[in-house]
């Protein structure tokens, strides 16, 4: 009978797990989600979400100044207007539109995406306007609006039918066809969105998003999904939420050769705080959570966490 195999020499110290380590967090894998509002000199706290809060675009760049240094590359844009209206989603002197100019005027070389849906500013709170492509129609307005105001890159969260193809086809009109979509591609009907909602008031009015929103217990309809939208134009997907739905992420990434981006979430982000005893205690879990959803084979990940994920980067150099 042979010896059997020893393991815990590779945990024996740091050195040792650090040597035998597979999967490693960087500053370049982050994109930091950032909360917009009109207004001067604003940093709202979001109760449900420690550590988050609303910005004006002057106070997004003063926090903007303190993570670059540290390494960040990409963020993503939500604007949150203070009176309702769907037309304000893409007036081109709107709270992300100015922003985007802000940002690249300031940062040139950090990535600007663009959150393009309407539920921040449609009354009813929903991401349509009732029928599917009209709302394309709208949504490509939006999109066209972030870029022609210097974004990089348009993210659609909404979920309709063909909102790639109507967003690509009017870029295109434009000569804005250099401008990327990274769609949500897997957006699913999640419990995990609450805090989102309220940091983006954009909770539905009535009834809920299960009709438009994937269905949490299929994942090949989610490989169909992401497939329509690579078919449609998009250059990236994002998988969201993360945690619940690593196999999805891991499956796309085996499928599919575009860049794969999973939506770390604000009820994944409170639950991690929540377990850990908040925001200063969360390191740990906050590292275990994000290794978690990389090695499933995100490229990239979206995450409130991002300032203290590159405070930690930072620390270890």
């Amino acid at each position: 009978m042979s010896e059997f195999k020893r393991f815990r020499c590779r945990r024996a110290d740091e050195a040792a797990r650090l040597k035998h380590r597979e999967t490693f967090l960087s500053a370049a894998d982050f994109i930091w989600p950032v909360f917009l509002v009109e207004g001067k000199g604003i940093a709202q706290a979001v109760p449900a979400m420690p550590g988050v809060f609303r910005y004006s675009a002057d106070t997004a760049l003063k926090e903007l100044g303190k993570l670059v240094p540290k390494g960040l590359r990409s963020v993503l844009l939500f604007g949150v207007p203070k009176k309702k209206g769907v037309e304000q989603a893409y007036r081109r002197d709107g709270i992300v539109q100015k922003a985007i100019g802000l940002i690249k005027k300031r940062f040139p070389a950090v990535e600007v995406i663009s959150d393009v849906c309407i539920c921040s500013y449609n009354p009813t709170g929903h991401c349509h306007i009732g029928d599917n492509d009209r709302t394309c129609a709208v949504l490509a307005e939006v999109a066209l609006s972030h870029a022609a105001a210097g974004a990089d890159c348009v993210a659609p969260s909404d979920m309709m039918d063909g909102r790639v193809f109507h967003i690509k086809k009017r870029l295109r009109e434009h000569d804005l066809g250099r401008v990327r979509i990274m769609s949500y591609a897997a957006k699913f009907a999640s419990g995990f969105y609450g805090p989102f909602r309220d940091a983006a008031d954009c909770a539905p009015e009535s009834g809920d998003r299960k009709s438009y929103q994937m269905d949490p217990a299929n994942r090949d309809e989610a490989m169909e999904e992401i497939r329509a939208d690579l078919d449609e134009g998009a250059e990236s997907i994002i998988i969201k939420p993360a945690l619940s739905y690593l196999d999805i992420i891991c499956r796309a990434k085996q499928n599919f050769s575009r860049p794969v981006v999973a939506y770390n979430v604000s009820g994944e982000y409170a639950m991690v705080l929540a377990l850990s005893g908040g925001l200063k205690k969360s390191a740990h879990l906050m590292e275990e959570t994000l290794i978690s959803i990389k090695r499933a084979g995100a490229d990239r990940i979206i995450s409130y966490f991002v300032p203290a994920v590159l405070e930690m980067l930072s620390e270890k150099k």
